[in-house]
């Protein structure tokens, strides 16, 4: 009897070490953590009291239910903020801005102070906001697109050292995406249009005055050459016989090539210069000249 009590304290015993091992072995699993080589730790303790240290796949040591890690991804954050704004000639612009950021590794228990862990959402649209109005302002809508790079360059370098005031780092800012209002493009659309209208009619001015001008042209060769056939006739009345042989030689090889056969007067051909009429019709001509 006194060896089975004996037993049962050192039972009881061994029971309350296990137990006692067990709790100090969860305990030990609380007051280690490790971080990540591209993460940060930030400690907190109940007495708002912070502190911060960079840990590459180290174990780091806390105090169970008074201290607790916060951990902070250090790695660049692509980020796409739009704004509507308004240009200098007060067109709406909307414009995406592609932002890379990071917290500033120094300053994270500052960062987490002041802003907590959600500093971007709190920070980048707020102050990108500020600063595309402020730049989009100083451009005319033309230059917003012609001008792109510099538009760029300039949001870039103010919106580093407007986030730098936070204690966050940007490494890029670029423009994704730059359009327009639907009234402001419509009004380009019918610019063009009218634009496009008013070279047109300017060319059928043109070509009514050109056209103008070569009636004028072939009216005035037309008389010179009627004048010089009738001076030409009036000085030698064979030129106009020359000029009756020369068009019955061309009617009459135009007939002989054509397949079909027909059978004309010669009077039809302008072949009557031998006529007496012919020459008495010429000297009636030259007698009205």
């Amino acid at each position: 009897m006194n060896q089975l009590k004996r037993f049962a304290n050192w039972g009881a015993a061994g029971g309350g070490l296990l137990a006692a091992a067990g709790a100090v072995g969860i305990g030990l699993s609380q007051c280690f953590y490790t971080v990540a080589s591209v993460e940060f730790r930030t400690r907190s303790t109940l007495r708002a009291y912070i502190s911060g240290n960079c840990a590459l796949y180290a174990p780091m040591c806390r105090i169970p239910w008074f201290q607790y890690p916060i951990i902070y991804d250090i790695r660049s954050k692509p980020r796409k903020i739009t704004s509507p704004t308004g240009s200098k000639d007060l067109q709406t612009v909307n414009l995406t801005l592609r932002v890379l950021s990071r917290p500033e590794v120094a300053a994270l228990p500052k960062i987490y102070r002041n802003l907590g862990t959600d500093y971007d959402e709190r920070v980048l649209p707020s102050i990108a906001n500020e600063v595309l109005k402020a730049v989009v302002a100083k451009f005319n809508a033309s230059q917003l697109i012609t001008q792109r790079q510099q538009v760029s360059l300039l949001i870039r370098k103010q919106l580093v050292e407007r986030a730098r005031d936070f204690n966050i780092v940007v490494d890029d800012v670029s423009i994704t995406d730059l359009t327009f209002s639907q009234v402001y493009s419509a009004a380009v659309e019918a610019k063009q249009i009218a634009l496009q209208e008013a070279q047109r009619a300017q060319f059928l001015v043109e070509r009514a005055k050109q056209e103008k001008q070569q009636k004028i042209v072939t009216a005035d060769g037309e008389a010179q050459a009627a004048k010089l056939i009738g001076d030409a006739i009036f000085a030698n009345p064979g030129y106009l016989k020359l000029r009756k042989i020369r068009a019955a030689t061309q009617i009459a090889r135009t007939i002989a090539q054509s397949q079909n056969r027909a059978y004309v007067n010669g009077g039809s051909l302008l072949l009557n210069v031998a006529d007496p009429q012919f020459d008495a019709g010429l000297d009636v001509l030259r007698k009205k000249h």
